[in-house]
């Protein structure tokens, strides 16, 4: 089962972000708890790391310091070396769009081959810029 990620005015959908499994998103919130929490889970980043994963929404006044977190994640993973994860439409996706992790951010990826943190940023605004909620399906 896949982890969607999406804003939505009225019934129109605006935009959405399917990152993968949720364990895919586990790897990736692990990353960031390890990486740029120093293990300590909420401590930097409580609204990306503290949210349940499989329901529920970010509101667009939480998607302003979700935000904020995900540049610092950003920033932090830019500078460590790839992050390896078993998921085979990982692997499958990265070679389809020749895509050679050089860090650890560019080891996280939706299913369409676009780095997901930047997609997540993407979604940030959009919340923010409507006045939406970022909705967990």
């Amino acid at each position: 089962m896949g982890l969607y990620l999406t804003v939505f005015d009225g019934d129109d959908e605006l935009d959405g972000v399917e990152v993968g499994t949720y364990s895919d998103y586990d790897v990736f919130i692990q990353a960031v708890i390890e990486n740029v929490e120093n293990g300590s889970k909420g401590s930097v980043c409580p609204i990306l790391t503290l949210h349940h994963d499989s329901d529920g929404e970010w509101s667009s006044q939480e998607s302003q310091g979700l935000r904020s977190e995900l540049l610092k994640v950003r920033d932090v993973l830019v500078s460590m070396p790839p992050i390896s994860h078993e998921s085979p439409w990982v692997s499958q996706t990265m070679g389809e769009c020749d895509l050679k992790p050089s860090n650890a951010y560019e080891s996280f990826i939706d299913v369409n081959g676009e780095f997901l943190i930047d997609r997540l940023i993407d979604l940030t605004d959009l919340s923010i810029g409507k006045g939406l909620p970022i909705l967990f399906q």
